[in-house]
């Protein structure tokens, strides 16, 4: 017992107190001070700490460090199983080798066996150039690991370090990325290549890091300034997701009323469609307690996806942002929101869409890029959806954009409207002004003919209780019980079931 003792407390201790201070000189915790901040207390029981590497040659039958470089095991965050895997980079720069990979696809396997959400805390080098082709394939194992627990487990990946090359498959695998900013970069090829390559001069940060994939590129979900923070926020994000896909997310109880009304929406939207307003206060308002956690906060803001808790069920949260592009729909903002309907859908969490929408965003740029095919991303996206699905038209709703927005002709299972709505192939200016076009330039002043006809256009098809006239909207509810409403139509839609036609699987667009 004694030796064992001595050997559990050399794994622990890791390379010693110089690897330490050179990781804590970079601005990065070591791995277990991590695990001590991502777990409660006491909780973590760790799987492999004394596994070896057996690799030869080049100097590593000298170095065989306990643990391989990789912790791995089980704890609880909020007395809720959770497994984990974290690289250790003072061991061969979090390098992955064979009995590392190895420790990864056993506690995978674990996780997905279990029904536990898998977070991994990425602090690696990439393959272990040394173990040669070993170490690619333990990349492969890993990646197919991923993808057989998509849709299963939530998979949460938090960049602590550098990830270069294949490595950073795994993490755009999983359900949500976290980085850190500075000491966090992902890239396929580094800045010693690109230059070679291309030419361009580029830091580490400057290609990969935290503000980039957050803002530019979509890669990273979460961005914070260090771990700790970072660390929170993973623990905060774990409490509003199911432990699996065959459960609910956590219920709460909290002390937010379901029947307080909202009439501050009165003063926050304006009733001028062309005038702009912040949608963060409007979800402020409707959820618990103005609560939320909003995902990709930094990438494509003409839309905002969030969870939150209404009643303390969880929801998902897609909205227009008339503050940014006006809200239009765009290449970036459609792939944004099917990914995050996607995740709502295999999670059992709710979705609750609030629409003020003019369209699709025009251009060359959006045509050329494929707005068609991103676009029905996010048609397909929902369609897909089995879980409760609200839409709440909140002003206006033009063309294929309302259609897109989950109508309620794509299968969402309530639709309502507030008395400011707008539902229209297109706004009455611009409709006008292809219906009268003749009249209008036959007129002698055309422009009080083009007034004229535009108040006439509005006046017959774009009335509030068009749409709910022809079935299309459940109802034209007060904007001040859009609380209780949703909360009431969540309640009813709580026991909902509904199958998808047999297949293998689809074939959405890409």
């Amino acid at each position: 017992m004694a030796e064992l003792r001595a050997i559990r407390a050399q794994a622990v201790r890791g390379p010693g107190e110089e690897a330490t201070g050179a990781q804590h000189a970079r601005g990065k915790l070591t791995v277990r001070e991590r695990l001590d901040l991502l777990l409660d207390a006491g909780s973590f029981q760790e799987v492999g700490q004394l596994r070896r590497h057996r690799a030869s040659g080049f100097g590593l039958e000298a170095r065989r460090p306990y643990t391989d470089g990789v912790v791995t095991g089980w704890g609880t965050v909020g007395g809720r199983t959770v497994f984990v895997y974290a690289h250790d980079f003072r061991m061969f720069g979090g390098a992955l080798g064979e009995a590392h990979a190895e420790k990864i696809h056993k506690i995978m396997d674990m996780a997905l066996a279990a029904g536990a959400p898998l977070v991994s805390l990425n602090d690696g080098a990439g393959a272990r150039i040394q173990e040669g082709v070993s170490a690619l394939a333990g990349y492969g194992g890993i990646f197919q690991r991923n993808t057989r627990a998509s849709g299963v487990i939530p998979q949460i990946s938090v960049m602590l370090g550098p990830c270069a090359g294949g490595a950073a498959y795994s993490p755009a695998l999983t359900d949500f990325v976290f980085m850190v900013r500075d000491t966090s970069q992902m890239f396929i090829t580094g800045p010693d290549v690109v230059r070679a390559v291309t030419g361009e001069e580029v830091t580490q940060n400057g290609l990969g890091g935290a503000d980039v994939h957050a803002e530019v590129s979509g890669v990273a979900h979460f961005a914070y300034d260090d771990e700790a923070t970072c660390l929170a926020e993973v623990r905060y994000l774990l409490s509003v997701l199911p432990s699996n896909n065959r459960e609910q997310a956590p219920r709460v109880h909290g002390t937010d009323r379901p029947d307080r009304g909202c009439g501050a929406l009165l003063d926050l939207v304006p009733a001028d469609g062309s005038r702009p307003y912040d949608m963060a206060g409007v979800i402020e308002e409707i959820v618990d307690d103005g609560e939320y956690l909003e995902v990709h906060e930094h990438w494509a803001r003409n839309v905002v996806c969030a969870l939150a808790r209404l009643d303390g069920q969880v929801v998902g949260v897609v909205a227009n942002q008339p503050q940014v592009l006006a809200g239009v729909l765009d290449i970036a903002a459609s792939e944004k929101a099917a990914r995050f309907v996607q995740m709502c859908d295999a999670f059992n969490i709710p979705l609750v869409t609030l629409l003020d929408v003019p369209g699709f965003l025009p251009g060359v740029g959006q045509e050329h890029g494929g707005v068609i095919r991103h676009g029905a991303k996010l048609l397909y996206a929902y369609c897909n959806a089995t879980v409760p699905r609200i839409s709440l038209v909140l002003r206006k709703a033009y063309g294929g954009a309302y259609i897109v927005m989950d109508s309620q002709s794509i299968g969402a299972d309530l639709t309502f409207a507030w008395p400011t709505n707008e539902i229209a192939v297109m706004g009455a200016e611009g409709a006008a002004n292809v219906i009268f076009r003749r009249r209008i330039a036959q007129a002698e002043d055309p422009e009080a003919m083009r007034a004229r006809m535009v108040k006439e256009y509005r006046s017959e098809l774009m009335h509030p209780y068009y749409a709910a006239e022809r079935g299309l909207v459940d109802d034209v509810i007060d904007p001040a019980e859009t609380r209780q409403v949703l909360i009431r139509s969540l309640a009813m839609l709580h026991s909902k079931h509904a199958d998808l036609p047999s297949r293998k699987h689809g074939n959405p667009p890409q």
